[in-house]
Parts: C-alpha cells; structure tokens; sequence
C-alpha cells in the first residue's frame, strides 16, 4: 500500500511538474487504513514548495469500487500563530 502511494504520486508529480520524479524521490507523510479503504498522504524534496505543480499528494483506495485517487496540492499559505 505505501509503495503503491509512492509510485502513484511520482507519477502525478511527474506528469504535472514536467520532470522525471521516482518513487524513491517521494515519502509517506501519513497513512491510515480502516477495513478495505486506505489514505496516504505524500509529498517529495524533488519539487519546491512554491512551484504551482504541487509538491503534496493524497492517494485514496476505495476498496468497494476498487479504484484510487490522486489529488495534488501546493502550498497556498503558511502563517504563523503564536500561543
């Protein structure tokens, strides 16, 4: 499952930023799976935050339907709140 999310965001990150990405370019953030469905959420080095590819993906299995999502992200914002 998390190979499968690695090779399968390196794929997104590759067809939108242009640029070869390999699944090893690529790590697991977070991941959880309840009964058939599974979510990793993944990101790379290989892409900069402020590139409009994105540089962080969430990778959805649905088991019932037996199909994955890709959905890439960019940064939009990053603010600092103190406590």
């Amino acid at each position: 499952m998390l190979e499968k999310a690695k090779e399968l965001a390196s794929q997104e990150f590759t067809r939108l930023s242009d640029r070869e990405i390999k699944p090893e370019d690529c790590y697991v953030v977070w991941f959880s799976k309840t009964l058939q469905n599974w979510k990793a959420l993944v990101s790379t080095n290989q892409i900069k935050s402020d590139e409009e590819c994105g540089d962080y993906a969430e990778v959805t299995h649905n088991g019932d339907k037996v199909e994955t999502y890709v959905d890439v992200y960019a940064k939009v914002s990053n603010r600092v709140i103190k406590d």
